[in-house]
């Protein structure tokens, strides 16, 4: 079988397993956007993976198993996401693929709950005036203003605002300190040093989106796809707005881990089955200094 057609076995397969799955949580009362094209969102995935490789330059659709590739577009299709929108990403860990949203796809994954109108943030610069008050025990914005000449100045904050469809808007807001312990989490710091601005509103959005979808009523389902992708957004910092350097940056700190990507599943036949229960982490892809937190029982670093 040549390499082409191989990549369409396992195209067909994989896809097969990931449409059976996303039938069965339609019937458990999953509902997708209206305007959203799973097949075309599947379509676009594998144009990406399939030039996605690993840190030994194998690729990504060979090294990675075969579940975790399943697993990692039905939470992408579950979220509604599309790479094609630059609202995810995907990334080889070992044997595991991992998927990752954006900024762009935090917001897309917010806008789809129940009770969020809209979500926005904006970095707070060195001689901005920006106040705020505690109402009933919230934080509400008060004014922020801004000159263009400041954008060169540094940043002193960050703050996220969740619109309800009441109208009601939650502030979360973040000290300069504060962001720099949440980058000093991540694995890397090239990222933050060289877009220190969308990283700054990358990490108030997405403490402000922990926030808000553990504590929505919308559906069990929606809910672990959005933690189980924010999970490995925890393991480091990467930005949204320019995905070619948030690939080279992920990369380069994936290939510094030194983890066993030796491993090539042995082809499945081509009949048809449900994604299988989620793997196991594979105990070689942490250490002491490389545990990635959980969404549901650990603090996460932002």
């Amino acid at each position: 079988m040549s390499n082409q057609n191989q990549l369409a076995h396992v195209q067909k397969n994989i896809t097969d397993d990931v449409n059976n799955s996303l039938s069965r949580l339609k019937d458990e009362g999953l509902v997708l956007p209206s305007n959203y094209n799973a097949s075309n969102a599947l379509k676009s995935a594998f144009f990406k993976l399939q030039e996605l490789k690993d840190k030994d330059g194998r690729p990504a659709l060979e090294s990675c198993s075969r579940e975790s590739i399943a697993n990692s577009l039905l939470d992408m299709v579950v979220q509604g996401l599309s790479p094609a929108k630059t609202q995810c990403y995907f990334i080889p860990y070992g044997k595991q693929l991992q998927l990752n949203r954006s900024y762009f796809g935090t917001q897309a994954v917010l806008k789809r709950l129940t009770n969020v109108k809209d979500i926005w943030a904006n970095v707070i610069f060195e001689g901005d005036v920006f106040d705020y008050e505690i109402d009933g025990g919230r934080e509400k914005l008060i004014k922020h203003e801004t000159k263009f000449e400041n954008r060169d100045k540094p940043i002193i904050g960050a703050y996220a605002v969740v619109k309800t469809i009441d109208d009601m808007e939650l502030l979360t807001i973040m000290t300069k300190k504060e962001i720099e312990t949440s980058w000093s989490q991540a694995k890397t710091k090239a990222v933050q040093n060289k877009f220190p601005q969308e990283m700054a509103k990358r990490t108030v959005i997405n403490r402000a989106a922990k926030n808000f979808i553990n504590t929505s009523d919308d559906s069990d389902l929606l809910v672990q796809a959005i933690n189980n992708s924010t999970e490995n957004e925890y393991d480091d910092e990467r930005v949204d707005v320019t995905p070619d350097e948030v690939k080279k940056e992920i990369s380069e700190n994936a290939n510094s881990e030194i983890i066993d990507v030796g491993f090539n599943e042995p082809e499945e036949d081509s009949e048809q089955h449900e994604i299988k229960q989620r793997e196991e982490p594979d105990p070689q892809l942490s250490n002491e200094h490389d545990e990635k937190p959980s969404a549901l029982n650990e603090e996460p670093p932002f």
